[in-house]
């Protein structure tokens, strides 16, 4: 299925009269919570971490905030970056902002760093594999791009630049960033392998998930 077809451009009110919506919300919100769950995985792991969560550790050194609530903050921040790009929040949007980091939190409460390397790589890599899913399903639900997404999208509309060179752009600079705080321990085998499988294992796996976007289709 060539997914990048049938991605719907809808806005916020467009979104909630196109078809299966009850489908669509509990799809949306299965995604965002698994994401959250995916994100402690690989802080538990301790093996490297993902561009965004790598700045996200490294903010949690300087402020007086949990891992999740510096994921929140940080997304509505990045969302004041949506102003100029003009870009529009839809209401995947807002719940991409607060359930993931809540549930991150939730989760790195229930979890703990194994002893053993083979149990942290196993940790990290079910991480990756989870996010891949996750990602997966909350774009699949066609309610609205995360924050990161949208600032992703919004940077290549108006610069004109690949989306590939914009998001590869964005994820070295907070990586960047995330390691001048945070150190050298948020980048490691993980780091890799998430960034050589995020994108081909959530296209992959969109292309069962993505729910048709049909605007003014009944439930």
């Amino acid at each position: 299925m060539d997914t990048s077809a049938e991605l719907a451009q809808l806005g916020p009110l467009e979104q909630l009269r196109t078809g299966r919506l009850a489908r669509r919300l509990i799809q949306l919100t299965v995604g965002l919570s698994l994401y959250g769950v995916s994100m402690a995985m690989m802080i538990r792991g301790n093996l490297g971490l993902a561009p965004w969560d790598a700045l996200h550790i490294g903010v949690t050194g300087h402020l007086p905030l949990s891992f999740g609530e510096v994921v929140i903050g940080l997304s509505f921040l990045v969302l004041l970056l949506w102003i100029p790009l003009r870009e529009i929040p839809g209401i995947g949007t807002l719940a991409n902002a607060l359930i993931i980091g809540a549930v991150a939190d939730l989760a790195l409460q229930n979890l703990h760093t194994p002893e053993h390397f083979v149990e942290r790589l196993a940790l990290t890599a079910g991480g990756v594999l989870l996010c891949g899913l996750s990602s997966a399903l909350y774009i699949g639900a066609q309610l609205g791009r995360g924050p990161r997404d949208g600032l992703m999208t919004g940077l290549h509309r108006v610069t004109g630049l690949s989306l590939r060179l914009v998001r590869t752009g964005l994820e070295l600079a907070v990586l960047l960033v995330g390691l001048l705080l945070g150190g050298s321990a948020v980048f490691g085998i993980g780091t890799v392998l998430f960034a050589l499988s995020i994108g081909p294992l959530t296209q992959a796996l969109l292309s069962w998930l993505l729910v048709p976007a049909h605007p003014d289709a009944g439930s």
